[in-house]
């Protein structure tokens, strides 16, 4: 992973995106670059639609309409400026992570729009589980976290609420394109190297492919990862989330389509509940 998009807000959230973000780049090595994008919404400069001028003469009117366009000028000044301040804070952060070539980018418009740009250039997305509107509640995905991930066709990571040392990886694997893309990626990066991978599969004895996780693993184990697998009975979203528990994972990898109950990741139930279960930064590959 040598080029990183981070998306940055005001959110609670924006320290760990950074703190993400910057560890990805600090492992991904010298020529590694990451850039921090803050964007500003229409609806974050626009003021309320109320009409305040009234019925009142046509020359206060004029000097009321006036008066409101100074207004709105001078909060789009006070907006970039905010941005600006994120921006700083997000550089200065992420550098404290390791990350040596770190830039700041400001933009105006629609987050999609604006990721959809920035990631033909780029190997990871990486965003916050909330954003600014979801005020930390537990129950609430960011609408731009489904938003991005829907629409990407680069890998994302989701950071969690704060950043934890990474030490231990899960794959969640189902032996689908996905899943194993995943494990490629994982062989063959510089970010992965030195870390503990367990590459596990869920589902009945008859869904299961122990043939594909055992080369899997082999795969792993021949770039030299410290690769173990698992294979366990039940529902995916309920045993991972549990295995990430027990094993005291530090970070989930999961493709995000495949053959089993997984492959309803984004679209359906299973990634809104992991995500939410999972305490750990999540990444999915398309």
């Amino acid at each position: 992973m040598k080029s990183i998009v981070a998306l940055i807000d005001g959110s609670g959230y924006a320290q760990s995106v950074c703190d993400h973000a910057g560890w990805v780049a600090s492992r991904g090595g010298a020529d590694a670059s990451l850039v921090l994008c803050h964007v500003i919404r229409r609806h974050d400069i626009d003021a309320e639609n109320t009409d305040l001028s009234g019925s009142i003469g046509l020359g206060a009117r004029s000097s009321l309409l006036e008066e409101l366009s100074e207004l709105d000028e001078q909060k789009a000044r006070l907006v970039n400026k905010r941005g600006r301040a994120i921006l700083d804070d997000a550089k200065a952060r992420a550098a404290e992570m390791g990350a040596a070539n770190v830039t700041g980018m400001l933009r105006s418009g629609q987050l999609v729009e604006t990721t959809e740009e920035l990631e033909k250039s780029a190997d990871l997305i990486v965003i916050g589980k909330r954003g600014e509107a979801s005020h930390l509640n537990m129950e609430h995905l960011g609408s731009n976290l489904e938003r991005v991930v829907r629409s990407s066709a680069r890998p994302v990571m989701v950071a969690s609420r704060a950043f934890q040392p990474i030490n231990k990886v899960l794959v969640a694997f189902d032996g689908g394109a996905s899943s194993t893309k995943a494990v490629q990626h994982i062989a063959g990066s510089n970010v992965f190297k030195g870390l503990e991978i367990l590459c596990v599969q869920v589902g009945s004895e008859a869904s299961r492919n122990p043939q594909a996780l055992a080369d899997a693993v082999n795969l792993l184990r021949e770039a030299g990862f410290d690769a173990e697998s698992k294979l366990l009975p039940g529902q995916p979203e309920s045993v991972i989330a549990g295995t990430v528990e027990l094993e005291g994972i530090d970070l989930l990898v999961m493709g995000a389509y495949g053959h089993s109950r997984i492959r309803n990741l984004i679209i359906g139930s299973t990634t809104t509940q992991m995500v939410r279960a999972c305490k750990v930064p999540i990444i999915l590959y398309r």
